[in-house]
């Protein structure tokens, strides 16, 4: 198993290819439905105040905002809020990114709801997760909503789970990837190798796999409450096997 993996991966991993590789094969259709089911499940009024953490090169923040919403997007990647920032100014939007750490969201003011997604939720260890839980539930006022969005909860990553390689490839951009599961740590751990003409990027991430009941229990400690879980944003249950867990929640 790979131990040399900094526990902050995260701070240095998003640099331009693998951002660039995401924007690219991120289809705004993917965009439309999430912001749809967020809108549903929410039942967000017109004009919501809403946080976006992290919000990374701002697919969802801009098309929040496009929906008549007042946005803030918060990352700690440098580059993805440049170009959130210029697609913003193309857009004339009402958003505005934030650069920091997705668990210090004090003094950003209290939202009508907030979204975490794009499978960004697991990137903690069990103490920071709960320091991000933590700071959604100040964040979200009474009442408020929130949805997560995992792509690694257990029941989506252990099924049938043999760590084969997968080579993805968008315009002049390939990623070649390898897997590897640590059942000590719970662990899902990915090697990427980006490669775009003579640049080439090694890097490696590590989300931390946790059940969806586990998932359900950090947001009712936190004070979510009225919890549902949907398995794709067409409002399909969430079972063994589901491709992602899309989780619903109210502020108490």
């Amino acid at each position: 198993m790979s131990t040399n993996i900094p526990s902050a991966w995260y701070a240095d991993f998003f640099t331009y290819l693998p951002n660039e590789f995401w924007r690219r094969v991120a289809a705004p259709e993917w965009t439309a439905v999430d912001v749809a089911f967020v809108e549903a499940r929410l039942e967000l009024a017109a004009g919501s105040r809403i946080l976006d953490v992290p919000c990374g090169s701002g697919r969802h923040s801009l098309a929040l905002a496009a929906h008549g919403h007042r946005v803030t997007g918060v990352d700690l990647s440098a580059e993805a809020l440049d170009h959130a920032r210029r697609a913003a100014a193309g857009q004339q939007a009402a958003v505005t990114f934030e650069h920091r750490d997705m668990r210090d969201l004090t003094q950003l003011g209290v939202f009508d709801a907030a979204v975490c997604l794009g499978n960004s939720f697991c990137y903690f260890d069990p103490v920071g997760t709960r320091e991000f839980v933590a700071a959604l539930a100040a964040a979200v006022r009474p009442g408020g909503g929130l949805v997560i969005d995992v792509g690694g909860a257990a029941e989506s990553v252990l099924p049938g789970f043999t760590g084969e390689p997968r080579t993805m490839r968008t315009g002049d951009i390939t990623v070649e990837t390898t897997f590897e599961y640590d059942a000590t740590a719970s662990q899902l751990i990915s090697h990427h190798q980006f490669t775009q003409g003579s640049r080439i990027l090694h890097a490696s991430a590590v989300h931390h796999v946790w059940t969806s009941g586990q998932l359900g229990e950090l947001l009712t400690e936190a004070g979510f409450v009225d919890l549902s879980r949907y398995g794709d944003p067409d409002g399909a249950p969430f079972a063994v096997g589901s491709g992602r867990l899309l989780l619903a929640a109210r502020r108490k």
